[in-house]
């Protein structure tokens, strides 16, 4: 039917209409030549039927026009994604470790037994005593606060009746007299709450883990009661001494000193997951179960995962280097060292989420404590500062409130208060490894004091312009950290463990 005229400028097309005439029609041969229906047309394409013809192609398209460069180099304007890379090193670490439970399996069969046990009556027994005592430590702390608040209700009531200066500096002297007899009884108080715990452990609890249990337990109430004691000093200092330097913060309104001072407000002090006393936090406006039921289900499943990996990974590993670390044989170390790494980190990590993110915050749902940043993204760290910042708030937040800003106060200077702070941390450290495993050694302590070096080495790179000294900064953190520092640890305590006892059961 169609039958076109070839012109040098221009082409016709015969079209068929719908009332069987034929109509002709012109286009310029520079024109595209696609076949476009019209309306009719598509109601009945059957009718329709036109011939075009295509360009002939031409070699010489200019795909090189512009300034581009590779993707991998710093020239390039565009962010590279390296998300294929991401999971290439997670399909290759999926597939390291699948080849590691294997060679287990192969090695050692299946070491998991739900009915063994290896801790002795006594164990229970002892550590269920110091859980049910240890809290009596802040209780008493609460004792020591009421009998200094009503002394300083007395002199503040002298002083409204006689406003003289010499009933002034009468009654400071009477406060700070009553202020030496309680830091006394409060120092005292904090310290047999942390020496019997840790004497008991030490001596009479065999079992590590019910040990640490304890040892836990201990420091974290022997925190709360320097906080207790530390922030309602300052308290009473303020009521006392009212000035522009002394105002509190204004969420301190709503419960004033001495009216914090109760053991409803100290319950809750107990419980709510913080180390830092304030008489009132930021509250959530309800509980919500289906949360707090979902967070313990997280706990308790990766509890026994690490469990799990524990008694079938990391124990078969610690006892085939006993003889490589008595001969001082280094390259088996090293060996042992990083497969135990691997490990070591997935137990880490797992014990990282099971704690911060899963039982924090099912203790923070159920207290309807508002303020949940028991962490932030810690696992981006350019440097050990910001770890140690971000890994742990609330031990953070405690040395930065009660020890590092008074000492900087005090005219410290930053880096002598920073080693006051890794002292502190380096000697609990090394109490709560070293006494539930009855081998105070230095390891745990002298990990600590290393961290002042690396914050060093890692401060300047995490300063640089270039994200190449992030990078680096982040790697020397992950290697310092988990690939060399932990599993080296846990080598050494489990080798003067073994030296000392041959294995957990015998005592």
């Amino acid at each position: 039917m169609d039958n076109p005229r070839r012109h040098s400028t221009t082409s016709v097309t015969t079209t068929a209409t719908s009332n069987g005439e034929f109509s002709l029609q012109s286009r310029s041969s520079n024109a595209p030549r696609h076949n476009v229906p019209s309306p009719a047309d598509k109601a009945d394409p059957g009718i329709t039927k036109r011939t075009t013809r295509r360009s002939k192609y031409r070699h010489v398209e200019a795909y090189h026009s512009k300034l581009r460069h590779s993707s991998l180099s710093r020239d390039s304007g565009a962010t590279t994604s390296f998300l294929g890379f991401r999971n290439l090193m997670v399909i290759v670490l999926v597939a390291m470790n699948f080849r590691l439970i294997i060679e287990n399996f192969m090695k050692y069969g299946v070491l998991i037994c739900i009915k063994c046990h290896d801790y002795r009556k006594q164990d229970v027994v002892l550590g269920s005593i110091l859980f049910a005592l240890v809290p009596c430590h802040l209780f008493i702390a609460y004792v020591i606060e009421l009998v200094i608040a009503r002394q300083a209700k007395n002199t503040v009531g002298q002083r409204k009746k006689d406003a003289s200066a010499e009933e002034n500096e009468r009654g400071q002297q009477v406060y700070q007299r009553t202020w030496q007899f309680a830091a006394f009884f409060h120092t005292l108080n904090a310290t047999l709450c942390l020496a019997v715990t840790s004497f008991v452990v030490y001596f009479y609890i065999h079992h590590p883990g019910i040990g640490t249990a304890c040892e836990v337990h201990a420091i974290i109430v022997w925190l709360k009661n320097c906080s207790y004691a530390f922030t309602n000093r300052d308290f009473r200092q303020a009521m006392l001494n009212p000035s522009s330097e002394s105002a509190l913060p204004d969420i301190y309104s709503s419960c004033p000193y001495p009216r914090n001072i109760t053991l409803g407000n100290l319950t809750y002090f107990w419980l709510a997951p913080t180390l830092v006393y304030q008489p009132v936090y930021p509250r959530s406006s309800h509980i919500r179960w289906s949360f707090v039921a979902k967070r313990l289900g997280e706990f308790f499943c990766l509890a026994v995962f690490m469990w799990l990996l524990s008694a079938q990974y990391a124990t078969p590993t610690l006892r085939n280097s006993i003889d490589k670390i008595a001969i001082m044989d280094i390259a088996s170390i090293l060996e042992r060292v990083m497969k135990l790494s691997t490990i070591s980190l997935v137990i880490w990590l797992a014990g990282f989420f099971a704690l911060f993110q899963s039982l924090l915050n099912a203790l923070a749902e159920v207290m309807r404590f508002g303020d949940r940043e028991f962490y932030t993204d810690w696992w981006n760290s350019s440097s050990l500062g910001t770890y140690w910042r971000s890994w742990n708030r609330p031990v953070y937040l405690f040395m930065k409130r009660h020890v590092y800003s008074p000492l900087v106060g005090r005219g410290w200077s930053a880096f002598a208060a920073s080693t006051m702070v890794f002292f502190i941390s380096a000697v609990l450290h090394e109490m709560l490894v070293g006494i539930p495993t009855h081998n105070i050694i230095g390891v745990a302590f002298f990990g600590m004091m290393f961290q002042l070096p690396l914050i060093a080495i890692t401060t300047p790179l995490e300063k640089m312009h270039d994200p190449l000294g992030k990078v680096v900064g982040n790697c020397i953190f992950w290697v310092s950290f988990c690939v060399v520092g932990q599993p080296l640890g846990a080598l050494l305590y489990f080798f003067a463990w073994q030296a000392k006892y041959g294995s957990v059961s015998r005592g």
